[in-house]
């Protein structure tokens, strides 16, 4: 089933004392462009998180926003620095080693020297493989959620697509039906002016009347646009309900059926199939609208 461009996910993330929201919003876009806003710290892990929205989304550009705050729920919990407690363990030896310093470091001086304890859930000083897994984690929580208003969304548009085609089938039915008559109704007219204009002056010649409406019928033919719009047709509907990205392929497939319906018009000598021209292009236009939000 075709996919709309649109679409919204979010996920929360509890970590190392802080709370992770992830936002992602998708609108129409030509091709697959993802914009990342995300804490600056975070940087390293931007190639990472892109790939994995490109993975599953193929057209469209999609908003990642990434907001980090203290997550009042939990209790943030100190990070001791074993490296700077070490060396400072060091330097107070080598203090009473060299200069007969006396005395020694208790836990309340321990704690109160700079860099000691770091900052809870900080990706610069905690595991940052564990921060990547978690936030790759919330963002496919994230997806999941976009990609589900995406379907939904979709299957808006792909019956609302659907009924438009099925009206277009319905104005080439009506095509097919009258174009035999065309011609008739075309010979019918002529030869009637013709005998109010005729006054005596002149005869009719059969062979060049029979000549003139042979050209007309030559002219007026719509066999072959009526046989490419059907197959036009059938393409949409098996677009439609492809699992692969459709709105590129229903994009030129639109502008197919424009251009044989301009043709139908520019040979069409009916009022009735001009009336039936007019109504199809509207049909397509609608249709155009709506393929432009299909991925």
């Amino acid at each position: 089933m075709s996919l709309s461009m649109t679409g919204y996910g979010q996920a929360i993330l509890h970590h190392e004392g802080y709370k992770v929201r992830l936002e992602l919003k998708s609108v129409n876009h030509r091709y697959c462009e993802v914009m990342m806003r995300i804490p600056r710290e975070w940087t390293r892990y931007e190639d990472g998180l892109r790939r994995t929205v490109q993975q599953q989304i193929k057209r469209g550009r999609i908003d990642v926003f990434i907001h980090r705050e203290r997550d009042e729920e939990q209790i943030p919990a100190a990070r001791l620095n074993d490296t700077v407690v070490q060396a400072y363990l060091r330097a107070a030896e080598q203090l009473a080693d060299r200069y007969g310093v006396k005395g020694t470091l208790g836990i309340s001086d321990i704690l109160a020297l700079p860099d000691v304890l770091g900052e809870p859930g900080e990706a610069c000083n905690g595991d940052e493989d564990d921060w990547e897994e978690q936030l790759q984690r919330a963002l496919n929580k994230a997806l999941q959620g976009l990609l589900e208003m995406r379907r939904r969304e979709g299957g808006h548009l792909v019956q609302d697509v659907e009924s438009r085609i099925l009206r277009l089938e319905s104005f080439h039915h009506e095509m097919a039906v009258l174009a035999p008559h065309v011609v008739s109704d075309y010979r019918n007219r002529l030869k009637n002016r013709l005998k109010e204009l005729q006054d005596g002056s002149f005869t009719l010649d059969e062979h060049k009347f029979g000549m003139e409406i042979a050209l007309f019928a030559d002219r007026s033919n719509i066999d072959e646009e009526l046989t490419r719009l059907q197959s036009h047709f059938g393409q949409c509907k098996r677009l439609l309900l492809s699992d692969e990205p459709a709105g590129r392929k229903l994009d030129f497939l639109i502008q197919e059926m424009n251009r044989e319906v301009n043709t139908i018009g520019s040979k069409a000598n009916h009022l009735t199939l001009v009336n039936l021209v007019v109504e199809m292009k509207a049909e397509l236009e609608k249709i155009r609208e709506q393929a432009a939000n299909i991925e």
